[in-house]
């Protein structure tokens, strides 16, 4: 199954976010609760968790690209 990344959206103010480095490349595995990416928001940066275990198998958002919350930014193909 496939699973959706999406940009996060951690609080009331926060309309985009950047994607500052990706923990994890097209083919690695990756745990549930794993941290995935660095984003980084008008406030802050922080580091995303994986939603999902699986292998990640697209990257949408190159580092260094913003993009508004909820835009799919890669994709997790489960067990």
């Amino acid at each position: 199954m496939r699973v959706k990344v999406v940009m996060p959206k951690w609080g009331t103010g926060m309309n985009e976010g950047t994607v500052v480095k990706w923990l994890k490349a097209v083919g690695d595995r990756v745990e549930a609760g794993e941290m995935l990416v660095e984003i980084e928001t008008s406030k802050s940066t922080q580091e995303m968790e994986a939603p999902a275990s699986g292998v990640v198998t697209e990257i949408l958002l190159p580092e260094g690209e913003e993009a508004e919350v909820r835009t799919h930014i890669a994709t997790i193909e489960t067990d």
